[in-house]
Order: structure tokens, then sequence, then C-alpha cells
């Protein structure tokens, strides 16, 4: 028996076996709604994850900034500039030549009373600080950095931007 193309049925061979223009858009409007269910909670943990950045950048350098001044044997000053582009934070020596500046996320903001803390050799600082990271785009929950007067850094959850 010959299976050929030509020996099927007319109505047969004037099917087709893709999809038709409806399918397609419903399959596209379904997907959408579930994009349009996600992106909110995505953004939002993008922004987290940015706040933890700065948090987790600027324990760092308060702890480079301590450790410095004690293998120095000098004051070391730490200070950040929230104005500028990109967002920096910057570690130098008495003389103000500096040791060391990180950059942070330009969305992310640090806020406190002080902009800058002097590490002593004496493992101490000049002041406890207490900086607050939030974030520019949206309400996420920010994060403390604090510095004690025996200059321990620690982060936790909390503060308000």
């Amino acid at each position: 028996m010959n299976a050929s193309a030509n020996n099927l049925p007319m109505k047969q061979q004037m099917t087709s076996s893709g999809f038709t223009l409806i399918e397609l858009m419903v399959t596209i409007a379904v997907l959408a709604v579930i994009v349009s269910i996600a992106a909110p909670s995505i953004s939002t943990q993008l922004a987290n994850q940015r706040v933890k950045s700065t948090a987790a950048t600027l324990a760092s350098a308060l702890k480079e900034a301590k450790n410095e001044s004690m293998i120095r044997r000098q004051s070391v000053t730490l200070s950040y500039d929230d104005s500028s582009k990109p967002k920096v934070i910057k570690i130098a020596k008495a003389d103000t030549s500096t040791i060391a500046s990180y950059s942070y996320d330009s969305k992310s903001v640090i806020k406190s009373s002080k902009t800058s803390i002097v590490f002593e050799p004496s493992k101490r600082v000049d002041a406890i600080a207490s900086y607050t990271i939030c974030d520019l785009s949206t309400s996420t929950v920010p994060k403390q950095v604090n510095v004690s007067k025996l200059a321990n850094i620690d982060i936790r959850t909390g503060g308000s931007c």
C-alpha cells in the first residue's frame, strides 16, 4: 500500500498542523499577566540586594580603615560622598593621601549624622557612628552599620529611610 500525500483525502491535505493566530495571542496574553504579577517582586528583590551590597561594602571599608590605622600606627579617616558620581567611600591617612576607595551603587543612599569617622591606632574611634543604608527607587528594608567606641563593626536590619 502506497501512503503518499497524493492518496490522502482532499480535506486532510488542506488542514495545517500549526498554531492559529488566536492560540498565539491567548498564550502571549497569559504570559503577560504572569510577568506583570512577578515584576514588582523582582524589582524589590534587586533593591534589597543593592542595600545588602552597599552595607557589606561599607562594613568592609570600615574594617579596612580600622586595620590600616593599627598597621600604620597613625589615625586613618573613612569618609563617604553621597553626592558624587560614582558614589565613593574613601579611606585616607592623616595627610589626606588616599589609602583605598570603594564605589557603591548609585541608587543606594548612606545616611548618617557624620560623613567621616577617624580610626585611631589604639583601636578606638573618635565618636560612635551609625550608618543607615537605603535604596532610592523602592521601599526596601534598610540596613544599619554600627561602629562602637571600641571600633567594633556590625550590620543589622533596621533604621528608617
